[in-house]
């Protein structure tokens, strides 16, 4: 007996290939007894990321698809190959087809197409392991998959297509094990996240806080802390909750940033209970940083900012580090005035030189910056660093729990030191995953180099993930609150696929958003209808079929309509189609272009009204306009691409080497006399285009612009 466990989460490409190898053994061997079963995990052992164990009998253990394989081999040796030495090559290499970026994966399917030249299967004559681990692993793999499909490269192409068509319970285990996969993570959505993460002395009332720097728009990373915050402090304790600008770097920050993030917090339903600023607190924390230099617990230092990189790195004191208690008193009243020698100094904490916890080493607490600060003008010269004041004013401001993303778990001891060190109230730390998506930048030193070089728009770029920016691409709050409430306080890290993103949000409008109709405007068919009135009407028609309560819509009828030239190329002659919102009709004639360059577009139809005919019985249901009897809209139509090209961003990545240099796609087109009253930011559906935004509406010698809302599914 032996059981195959697999991470049902896991990149598939490391998982399919052992599960095909299982079931050929079933296939194989009438006796075979293998049960697989699936986790809702992303690996089964945390330690070496396992996405696959094979356990046979009580005992043997294999890890990882090509040991788990290897050890289905022993145990059924009907599946060993004559040319088993050149099998386990195979196998040996089917980790090369795992990367999920395309560059990391061409050389191999290139290598795989040579090798495929004249053969049918990769070892011998008949199909082998080595097949089934390949074929798996590409299978599993999103971009290497597409690849294949596209059919570049011709000989894996030919034996991709013969493996799975001369193999029917490929296909079946495949779709067996997405099925299963999928029930457990619906299952697991369904239920969402876990808020019990006992956070202690709760009895005793809590208080929150989110503290944004104003220097910048508050992204969906923020939203998520935001919205943790509100929801421990408000709906799981009837607690409170602070906002806290932490108002310390005069260099970046603006009120600008400041009142949008009001605003941002006020859309997303967020209503702290009181609004603070850390520059309320100036004068207490530099009484408290005064205190820490006279009891011998932080000094001044002028060291070269590199140097004391190089120093606190390799667990290196500075020179300064045993000056007296008035030398640094005196740096410190230099910094204070802003003079020339002041700002060539900064103050430490004096905790500690070779801590293993490079957090721990000496951390600068005070800098100086001689800019004003947009709410204290020019009364201060040098400000706290963050990681000094935010334990300090958390602790004078009642708060009870910081929640805060797990980046700063290296700095929760600095942050208990300085509580203890200075003899404050202790504040309870917890510490979540903060969110982050494929795709994306949410450094804010990137998307702020993004916008002051011009790449984007600003800050409400459709393309950012800031919230004005999945706003303005027509994400609602409600969904927001939803997807980012689902994720919960857990500290596992993920990365995000947008599309699950945005199916989320198409939950909510999908029932609302009016129903209307758009034809692009390049090469389309006008077609002549027989049996329509003679002179044009416009009739009654609900908004949306199943929402009646969005009122009704005009659609005008006439004798002559367009027709999108991609449905037009599809007609067959005399087939019967289906105009939606009027009636079924036959093609009876089909013109086309004699100019060669146009590949024989399509320029005109004659079609034929036969409005008793059964619209379920047609295969082809298009929308259409009619050329009369109304005003035909010109709008814009707006898609976008991922700003970065790259799934991960590493922490050491440019910005030029992964952003997308196409990202923006606009067409023309015209659409029905009701668009004219659509107003901006309303959402509608283009009945067979998709859900889009309104962002600019209509105006007499201006064309409505419309931003396409991504609906979660993947492009095929």
């Amino acid at each position: 007996m032996a059981t195959l466990n697999i991470a049902s989460k896991a990149n598939q490409a490391t998982t399919i290939p052992a599960l095909l190898v299982a079931e050929y053994a079933k296939e194989s061997d009438p006796n075979a007894s293998i049960s697989i079963n699936f986790e809702e995990v992303e690996a089964l052992k945390s330690g070496d990321r396992t996405t696959v164990e094979l356990i046979l009998g009580s005992r043997a253990l294999h890890h990882g698809s090509e040991h788990a394989i290897g050890g289905i081999l022993k145990a059924y040796p009907i599946l060993q190959s004559k040319q088993e030495k050149q099998v386990k090559e195979w196998l040996g290499r089917m980790s090369a087809f795992f990367p999920t970026e395309f560059k990391s994966v061409e050389g191999p399917l290139l290598e795989l197409d040579a090798h495929l030249t004249l053969r049918s299967y990769i070892v011998g004559y008949a199909l082998t392991i080595a097949d089934l681990s390949v074929w798996g692993a590409i299978r599993g793999n999103k971009v290497a998959y597409a690849a294949v499909k596209k059919g570049a490269m011709l000989n894996v192409n030919r034996w991709f297509k013969f493996v799975d068509e001369t193999n029917q319970w490929i296909a079946t285990a495949v779709q067996s094990a997405n099925a299963q996969a999928q029930v457990k993570k619906a299952t697991k959505s369904s239920e969402g996240a876990s808020y019990d993460i006992a956070l202690r002395n709760t009895e005793k009332g809590v208080v929150t806080r989110f503290p944004p720097e104003p220097s910048g728009y508050l992204h969906i990373g923020h939203a998520k802390a935001a919205l943790l915050n509100d929801y421990f402090a408000h709906e799981k304790y009837k607690g409170t909750m602070i906002c806290r600008f932490d108002d310390t770097n005069p260099s970046k920050e603006k009120e600008e940033f400041q009142d949008a993030i009001v605003e941002d917090l006020a859309l997303m339903g967020i209503r702290p209970d009181k609004t603070s600023y850390t520059s309320d607190y100036f004068e207490e924390l530099y009484q408290y940083c005064l205190k820490m230099i006279k009891m011998g617990k932080a000094y001044a230092d002028d060291t070269e900012q590199e140097t004391m990189k190089h120093q606190r790195w390799n667990g290196l004191p500075s020179e300064r580090r045993e000056a007296s208690v008035d030398e640094n008193l005196a740096h410190f009243e230099e910094m204070k005035q802003g003079t020339e020698e002041g700002v060539r100094w900064c103050i430490r904490a004096k905790i500690s030189v070779d801590n293993p916890n490079k957090a721990m080493r000496d951390p600068v607490i005070y800098r100086c910056n001689p800019l004003p600060h947009h709410r204290t003008g020019n009364k201060w010269k040098m400000y706290p660093i963050y990681d000094f004041c935010c334990p300090i004013v958390d602790s004078l401001e009642g708060v009870t729990h910081a929640l805060r993303t797990i980046e700063y778990r290296d700095r929760n001891p600095q942050y208990d030191w300085m509580l203890e060190t200075l003899d404050l109230r202790k504040v309870q730390i917890w510490d979540f995953a903060r969110m982050n998506f494929i795709r994306t930048f949410l450094s804010k030193r990137k998307l702020t180099k993004l916008v002051d070089e011009g790449r984007v728009w600003g800050w409400d770029d459709p393309r950012f993930p800031t919230i004005r920016g999945i706003r303005r691409r027509g994400m609602t709050i409600d969904a927001l609150r939803e997807f980012i409430l689902k994720q919960g306080p857990s500290r596992n890290i993920v990365n995000l696929d947008w599309t699950l993103f945005w199916a989320t949000n198409k939950k909510y409008i999908d029932p609302v958003a009016p129903r209307h109709t758009a034809i692009s405007k390049e090469h389309a068919v006008t077609a002549t209808v027989k049996g329509a009135r003679l002179a044009p009407y416009t009739e009654d028609k609900p908004k949306h079929g199943k929402n009646l309560d969005l009122g009704t819509k005009k659609v005008a009828c006439s004798d002559e309509i367009l027709i999108e030239q991609s449905d037009a190329q599809t007609f067959q002659q005399d087939e019967e189609i289906t105009l939606m919102n009027w009636g079924n009709a036959y093609v009876r004639k089909i013109s086309h272009s004699l100019n060669p360059l146009t590949h024989s577009t399509v320029t005109a139809l004659e079609l034929e009204l036969h409005l008793q005919g059964d619209f379920k019985a047609t295969k082809q249901k298009i929308t259409w306009l009619s050329s009369k009897g109304q005003e035909l809209i010109p709008v814009e139509l707006v898609d976008f691409d991922y700003l970065i090209t790259k799934d991960i961003i590493e922490k050491d990545d440019e910005i030029d080497e992964c952003l997308n240099p196409h990202t923006e796609f606009r067409s023309e087109a015209l659409a029905d006399c009701n668009v004219a009253d659509l107003k901006a930011d309303e959402i509608i559906q283009f009945e067979r285009k998709g859900y889009f935004r309104v962002d600019r509406a209509f105006k007499h010698g201006q064309p409505a612009v419309f931003f396409s809302i991504p609906t979660g599914r993947a492009v095929k």
